[in-house]
């Protein structure tokens, strides 16, 4: 039921902003599902509608996003089938975790509470896809083959598969069997959030100088103030600009920046 638009075919069609014509019957020039489904799949065709824009707003019609779709859900096989490959895969013990491991199980439930929030309440698919794209990418970077990384992973892309499912559940289906499940992906349990998975240890904080960013520091979440301060005077680049004058206040935004005032 959605405005599609399709690039302009014929002299004298009305022009819309952005260069394209509406899709009309008499005027010719429609696209047709079904070509673009024979050719990249039902779910890439669905990805893409589903990303392209939010449902509320008229949907342009790319050749080159129905194959960054196909490449994206290309690139989500690939993934899970390197995973399964992997060997056997021990249980996640969460209090055994390094950095990287309990960041990417804290991006695997952020996730899951994005896609939550977006399929319930806002209804903005779009943004469900980007955020499992995200975790993809961050699943990308955790590559060791400890055990414990391996149950990272297998979390991570656990929930991405069933995330994915109402958009593209052909692929979805396989790779939920692939991955060792008797039942259909239709049919599991929906990821729940880890709300103690979203707790950070350890926060950025942007290092401004008289309000201009000059830094970056990761500080513990439950850091004092004063061990705030001493990390942002002693970041490298905040001493290229605080040295030679004198400082003045610090004000410090908790969570979020330190702004040194010196003159």
């Amino acid at each position: 039921g959605r405005t599609v638009k399709a690039t302009e075919t014929a002299t004298g069609d009305e022009v819309y902003s952005g260069g394209v014509t509406k899709m009309s019957k008499s005027k010719n020039n429609g696209v047709d599902p079904q070509t673009a489904i024979d050719k990249h799949g039902a779910d890439t065709v669905r990805l893409f509608t589903m990303f392209a824009a939010p449902p509320e707003q008229t949907l342009e019609w790319s050749d080159d996003g129905v194959s960054g779709a196909h490449r994206f859900l290309r690139k989500l096989w690939t993934m899970v089938h390197s995973h399964i490959q992997q060997g056997a895969l021990e249980p996640l013990d969460t209090a055994a975790l390094s950095d990287g491991q309990r960041d990417l199980r804290r991006k695997t439930h952020e996730t899951i509470n994005k896609v939550n929030d977006d399929y319930g309440r806002r209804n903005t698919f779009n943004t469900a896809i980007a955020a499992v794209m995200e975790l993809l990418n961050d699943v990308g970077k955790l590559s060791d083959n400890q055990p414990q990384s391996i149950a990272v992973r297998h979390e991570a892309l656990t929930s991405a598969v069933l995330l994915l499912s109402p958009i593209a559940p052909h692929i979805c289906h396989s790779l939920w069997l692939a991955m060792g499940h008797q039942q259909a992906v239709a049919d599991a349990t929906w990821p729940a959030v880890d709300k103690s998975a979203l707790v950070r240890s350890s926060i950025e904080m942007v290092v401004q100088v008289n309000g201009k960013v000059r830094g970056k520091i990761q500080v513990a979440a439950d850091a004092p103030r004063e061990d705030v301060e001493k990390m942002a005077l002693e970041d490298s680049n905040v001493q290229r600009f605080t040295e030679g004058v004198t400082i003045r206040k610090i004000i410090v935004v908790p969570g979020r920046l330190v702004n040194i005032v010196a003159n």
